[in-house]
């Protein structure tokens, strides 16, 4: 078997490297590094970049797309981290010494975000064991029923692993059902009214219709006790595992995707401020530390690819490293506070600099405490968006082409955070798992100003069927009207709703 260890002159550089990093403040776990072929390289990406995964369709396919972008559009993937202790790193075999530094500070600041900033806290730090512990307990699986049955019930779990509550690991939500029922069926509240001292007052202090109204609300708060799911549940997923009807199989395959879709969630979550960290680390450590003068033409050829603006795409480097330098600059010279936000002379806010010297403490509390949205609300300004040349665009159906659609601070503000707010996905919750008295599942689509397409609500209900066997149903808005949406397992009905 092939060493895919650091040679001796790669173990130099990540020496340097290292030394660089740590002496810059960043904090990270053991890093192992393995330097792998190209084809290897993809190969592990496809995965996710778990070597030992379970088999399935998607992860050629992705191989597919991988090699086919690397032999005929020349795309190549200079590098891959994963969140665990120690972590790993994958380098490409062949790349010139100062692409292999520029990427061994990239990873560094990686780990150093894994480890330190609190949306990664919860994540799962043996994530390669647990991997490969998947992957046995799928193929066991697949031994005993068939690949195909439990391939296609992996299709449906993939389907539906956005469904979860991304937020649960850091806030308490309240359960789906109390464990105690505070009114008892064999216990009936009786409804007396009010405490009065003599019977001839009775009829005054407490009138029927008051009484009538109090049995109304003690009957109401009856029914809320014994509503299922008793509270909205947005871990759709972890609903179905508690109260589907599947099959012992099916749920550990259940649970395995839920989990996997947990622990990939702060990767998502953190797009923006996680490669703009990187970006901005390796950039400091090669301009200012590492690079030799020999090779700062390659890595400026190099560095500006990774943070290249391509047409009708957002680039999160480019974003993230960008925002970081600003907010840098402004804590550095104080740019902040009460008294610069109510400066209004521009030439004055322009040239002011308190020597404040803040900015290099700031990007690491942004770095312990943020994610992409909060990053965005608290610190993207009309001038970043100004200078940065930033705008919305928007389809014209005349033309046929994207067009500029504004360059106002607060619609580009909105956009950004629209498309970082749960992945710009639609908030889907369980609110009925009884509907109509017959066991059917009720779902409601919290509308945020963009309709559901429906196909693709259609293909999520027919897979939610799939686990729930019985009749589904999801409430939403389409074209301003509410409408519900329905499966019976054979037919699609659609219908408006008071």
């Amino acid at each position: 078997m092939k060493n895919t260890r650091l040679p001796p002159d790669l173990a130099r550089a990540w020496d340097e490297i290292e030394e660089y990093a740590r002496g810059y403040g960043l904090d990270f776990f053991p890093i192992i590094y393995e330097v792998l072929d190209y084809r290897t390289l993809y190969e592990t990406a496809a995965l996710g970049g778990f070597p030992t995964r379970y088999p399935h369709w998607r992860f050629g396919m992705e191989y597919d797309q991988l090699i086919k972008g690397h032999v005929w559009l020349g795309s190549t993937i200079y590098e891959m981290v994963i969140n665990t202790n120690p972590s790993y790193a994958y380098l490409l075999e062949g790349n010139e010494m100062v692409t292999q530094k520029m990427v061994m500070a990239h990873v560094a600041a990686h780990v150093d975000f894994f480890k330190n900033n609190m949306w990664f806290a919860h994540t799962n730090r043996k994530m390669l064991d647990e991997m490969a512990n998947h992957a046995a307990r799928i193929q066991r699986m697949v031994d005993r029923y068939g690949y195909e049955p439990v391939e296609d019930f992996i299709d449906i779990c993939l389907s539906l692993d956005n469904l979860i509550d991304y937020h649960a690991p850091y806030i308490k939500r309240p359960e789906s059902q109390t464990i105690e029922p505070i009114v008892s069926d064999d216990e009936p509240q009786t409804v007396e009214g009010l405490r009065v001292d003599r019977d001839y007052m009775k009829g005054y202090i407490n009138p029927p219709e008051f009484l009538a109204l109090q049995r109304q609300r003690a009957d109401q708060e009856k029914a809320r006790l014994k509503k299922f799911p008793e509270n909205s549940q947005k871990d759709v997923l972890l609903f179905l595992l508690n109260y589907a009807p599947l099959d012992r199989w099916q749920h550990t395959i259940l649970e395995i995707i839920r989990d996997e879709a947990y622990y990939f969630a702060p990767q998502g979550m953190t797009k923006v401020v996680n490669e703009g960290w990187a970006s901005f680390w390796h950039s400091e450590i090669m301009t200012k530390k590492a690079l030799h003068p020999s090779e700062l033409i390659d890595f400026a050829d190099h560095h500006s690819g990774v943070v290249a603006v391509h047409p009708g795409r957002l680039n999160p480097y480019k974003l993230g490293i960008e925002l970081l330098r600003d907010v840098e600059e402004r804590w550095n010279k104080g740019r902040f506070g009460k008294d610069y936000d109510q400066c209004d002379d521009l030439a004055e806010k322009l040239s002011w600099d308190t020597k404040a010297g803040l900015g290099r403490q700031k990007v690491f509390e942004i770095r312990r405490l943020y994610n992409d949205v909060t990053f965005l609300d608290e610190f993207l300004t009309p001038e970043f968006c100004m200078q940065q040349k930033l705008f919305t665009f928007k389809y014209n159906r005349d033309s046929d082409l994207y067009e500029i659609a504004s360059r106002e601070f607060k619609e580009i503000k909105q956009k950004l955070l629209f498309r970082m707010t749960n992945f710009g996905q639609p908030y889907i919750m369980v609110e009925d798992g009884n509907y109509n008295n017959r066991g059917e599942l009720y779902l409601r689509h919290r509308h945020e100003g963009v309709d559901l397409k429906v196909d693709y609500a259609r293909d999520t209900l027919r897979n939610i069927h799939r686990i729930w066997t019985r009749p589904i149903h999801i409430e939403t808005i389409l074209d301003d009207k509410k409408r519900l949406i329905s499966f019976d397992g054979r037919d699609y009905h659609e219908r408006k709703i008071d």
